[in-house]
């Protein structure tokens, strides 16, 4: 009896072979691609900095839910621009060596090639975005300083938990996505859901390359705790944390749960 076919893996599936082919025949457009899902990230992170420094000038307490509330667009940025996220591609590149759609050594290209060219747009666009008027006087104690500050101070584990949360949400905020017909309902689907992993401070490390290069350069490199190993440090447990939960507990767990002859598939 062959297992049945699920149409979430259908699409995951037709995903992971364009990104292959993409790969494939024009490296540099997957770069491209790649950098501009941190283009979004970046306008996300500024937007979602300048109402919360806004809104806790207007009512004290206010900035965090908001800068949830505005961040949460940048995925719906990234899913509807087509661009390459390397925490999604964490549940792509597990779930498609697994099913056999790929070989470990093109998974992990793609997703270091991702992750690779993520930072490098993080770093250009936060850089330009630094020099735009809305961050040209940070509050050295203001609402944008407090939140990188405080990325910094965590503690391995706690880093590693968050991080592994942070991508659960982000993968099941694509999932849902791709399960959803109507863009209304898809759009706001992911911005609840995103909400969840950016209101509660959890670790991105996608995220974080934007939010720490615009900290540094709005603060001429003068943001608290901030040194090269603080920064390290947070990357690479938040990437672990990220694995975790994208890769391991959403991208194998549902390959696995739909490698199944049930009809309870996805």
């Amino acid at each position: 009896m062959m297992n049945p076919v699920s149409p979430l893996f259908e699409k995951i599936d037709s995903s992971i072979s364009k990104k292959v082919d993409l790969i494939d025949t024009s490296y540099v457009r997957y770069a491209v691609r790649a950098m501009l899902a941190c283009l979004f990230l970046t306008l996300g992170t500024g937007i979602a900095f300048a109402v919360g420094i806004k809104a806790e000038e207007l009512l004290p307490g206010s900035g965090k839910l908001l800068y949830a509330f505005m961040f949460s667009w940048s995925l719906v940025m990234i899913l509807y621009m087509n661009a390459e996220l390397g925490t999604s591609n964490m549940l792509y590149m597990t779930a498609g060596v697994y099913r056999k759609r790929l070989g470990a050594g093109k998974a992990a290209k793609i997703l270091f090639t991702c992750i690779l060219f993520n930072l490098i747009g993080g770093v250009l666009f936060a850089y330009l975005l630094s020099l735009t008027g809305p961050f040209q006087h940070v509050a050295s104690d203001g609402f944008l300083v407090h939140a990188l500050s405080g990325k910094l101070a965590k503690s391995t584990i706690q880093i590693l938990i968050e991080g592994m949360f942070a991508n659960i949400v982000v993968n099941t905020a694509v999932l849902a996505s791709m399960r959803m017909k109507d863009d209304g309902g898809k759009v706001w689907a992911i911005i609840f859901i995103i909400f969840i992993f950016a209101f509660l401070g959890f670790e991105h490390v996608i995220a974080n390359f934007p939010a720490f290069a615009l900290g540094f350069f709005v603060t001429g490199g003068n943001l608290p705790g901030m040194t090269m190993g603080a920064v390290a440090h947070n990357l690479f447990f938040a990437f672990i944390g990220n694995y975790i939960g994208g890769g391991v507990v959403i991208g194998l767990v549902y390959a696995w749960l739909n490698n199944s002859n049930s009809r309870y598939v996805d």
